[in-house]
């Protein structure tokens, strides 16, 4: 397919709204976030250090191998490949994969890294598992690039092998709405505002930034998704098991939900 330019192509974007996207909060998680994926993607019970699955007692044990897609600066692809996991990140800013390269190098640990837009990226029942996170789902213009991701992340899983997605549920986006607000982080004076669009089917943001007198403006739009709407475009996508948690502990997507967690299984 050919790919358009679309906003999140804008490599500068990236870089000038990094320090507020991943303030210390960000960082604080990743041990929490990876022992989720590790519990729900059963990482575990493969390799050396764990038990293999019932179903494959006579292959020889191995470590899983993970895909992060949209993995950014690899904040949870370092932490996975760190606990012995065969980690390969994808993502389209080039800035953001050479420091999450260095970082990997300096650690010794071998993690492939991949410049490439998520919806063109797929590599035959190649991983266990794959990973989508940080609220980097429903950004693209057409919809049918969402099907199309999700498409090629099952294509890219063995059998057996699980899609986790984290996102914000439009439950919670209705539940938790704020017209506009502003606040300090990493010494920007930050200002945001969004409306909801299409009946609650997308979400207008717009994303101030001012610090010694410079201003940087964003406007992007994110698609919203409930909890059965998303179940569904993944069983479309050929996922046949689809569960859906409201955080990390695995509590049910209710009321008190946090974030949305979309896991869908590939039998």
């Amino acid at each position: 397919m050919e790919v358009k330019n679309e906003w999140f192509y804008d490599e500068e974007f990236w870089e000038q709204y990094a320090p507020i996207m991943f303030g210390e909060d960000r960082w604080a998680e990743v041990s929490t976030v990876a022992d989720g994926v590790t519990r729900l993607a059963s990482l575990n019970l493969y390799g050396s250090k764990g038990l293999r699955r019932k179903r494959r007692l006579k292959e020889p044990l191995r470590e899983p191998t993970v895909l992060d897609l949209c993995c950014g600066f690899g904040r949870i692809t370092l932490e996975l490949a760190r606990r012995g996991f065969i980690a390969s990140g994808v993502d389209i800013t080039e800035s953001y994969l050479n420091t999450a390269r260095e970082d990997a190098a300096h650690e010794k640990l071998e993690i492939e890294f991949i410049r490439k837009d998520i919806r063109v990226f797929r590599r035959k029942e190649a991983f266990d598992t794959a990973i989508n996170l940080y609220n980097s789902f429903g950004y693209f213009e057409n919809p049918v690039d969402d099907l199309r991701f999700l498409r090629n992340a099952h294509y890219s899983l063995k059998s057996g092998g699980s899609l986790i997605i984290e996102v914000l549920g439009k439950e919670i986006a209705v539940r938790d709405y704020v017209e506009a607000e502003w606040f300090e982080r990493a010494g920007f004076t930050v200002l945001t505002e969004s409306n909801p669009v299409d009946s609650w089917g997308s979400i207008w943001n717009r994303w101030i930034l001012i610090k010694d007198g410079k201003r940087q403006e964003k406007v992007f739009i994110q698609r919203l998704y409930g909890a059965s709407e998303l179940r569904s475009l993944l069983h479309r996508a050929g996922f046949s098991v689809v569960e859906l948690y409201g955080d990390w502990d695995e509590s049910p997507y209710d009321d008190k939900a946090r974030i949305l967690i979309a896991v869908g299984r590939k039998l």
